[in-house]
């Protein structure tokens, strides 16, 4: 596989996807198809609270009726979080080795967080945990207790920048603006941060495509990626879609694909996202073959686009 490009699906199967998951979606497969590369579609699925092995059908019924495929992934569990803990163990050993991990004691609230993505007004990180200076008198005096602790990585004072593909360079001093952060919950389930780095050194993803909610953590997975001794891939982080001052959301009860399904065709769901993103001037129905020629960053909105539902009724 040496010199192709590989992008990837990475929904969680925690509810049905609406139209801002699609509209990354999109641009994730349109970027490694541009690139003749090709595409995984994973499942991150690490909070066993939340995902169903349904929401991971209508995932991928979801993808195929939109007419984006992919070369490897679901429904090989090989390609779940949830199967994958022997990789993500591994991985925490390799940091406790060099040093870099250490039990933490905070809220539970930021624990659970800790294995999904983040989302915008979350909290994800203490840039002073008082955790990490705890002398071992006082790790045993809270072990003691028999409250488990989640797990920190302890991150450097240096500035780390992503050369992102569509909004330029980010960067950030990882001690100063994220602080140390959780990679394992208390209950052991890993966190949303050491999973996904793992699973993108592990499994040769050359272009990471999601939306601009994300460009934030890119820093910390690619400092992540590196210390494991791999090479980071490239970032590219697209507009996202809002309703009101809010992204879209499954959390909120964003109209979902499941319902639009039953009244658009996926032609004109494409041409629609398409004409909204900026890659083309006019909302005619198309194909996501037909959109790869035409395929451009440069032509992808860096603002976030407002969306409003009362013209899901006008689709050809």
């Amino acid at each position: 596989m040496d010199g192709v490009q590989t992008g990837r699906f990475a929904p969680s199967p925690s509810g049905y996807l609406h139209m801002g998951n699609l509209l990354s979606m999109l641009l994730a497969w349109l970027d490694s198809r541009a690139l003749n590369g090709r595409m995984l579609f994973r499942l991150e699925d690490l909070d066993p609270a939340r995902s169903k092995p349904a929401y991971a059908a209508a995932l991928a019924e979801d993808f195929r009726w939109l007419g984006l495929d992919w070369e490897a992934g679901w429904p090989d569990p090989a390609y779940a979080q949830s199967s994958r803990t022997r990789y993500y163990e591994a991985a925490f050993a390799a940091l406790q080795e060099k040093g870099l991990v250490y039990p933490c004691w905070c809220s539970r609230a930021q624990r659970l967080a800790a294995a999904s993505a983040p989302h915008p007004g979350e909290a994800e990180a203490d840039p002073g945990c008082p955790c990490a200076w705890l002398s071992r008198r006082q790790r045993a005096a809270l072990e003691a207790g028999g409250r488990s602790p989640a797990w920190k990585i302890r991150v450097p004072d240096r500035t780390v920048a992503v050369e992102d593909a569509h909004y330029g360079v980010f960067s950030q001093n990882l001690a100063r603006e994220t602080g140390d952060f959780i990679i394992r919950r208390a209950d052991g389930v890993f966190a949303y941060q050491l999973a996904v780095s793992v699973d993108d050194l592990l499994m040769g993803v050359t272009r990471v495509v999601r939306g601009r909610d994300l460009l934030s953590s890119a820093p910390r997975q690619r400092w992540l990626i590196e210390t494991l001794g791999g090479q980071a891939p490239v970032y590219a982080h697209g507009p996202l879609l809002t309703e009101g001052a809010d992204k879209l959301s499954k959390r909120q009860g964003a109209l979902s694909t499941q319902v639009l399904r039953q009244t658009v065709r996926p032609e004109a769901l494409t041409g629609r996202l398409a004409w909204l993103c900026g890659l083309t001037e006019t909302d005619e129905p198309l194909s996501p073959r037909e959109l790869i020629p035409l395929f451009s960053w440069d032509r992808v909105k860096r603002e976030d686009i407002p969306l409003e539902f009362g013209k899901f009724s006008e689709f050809p």
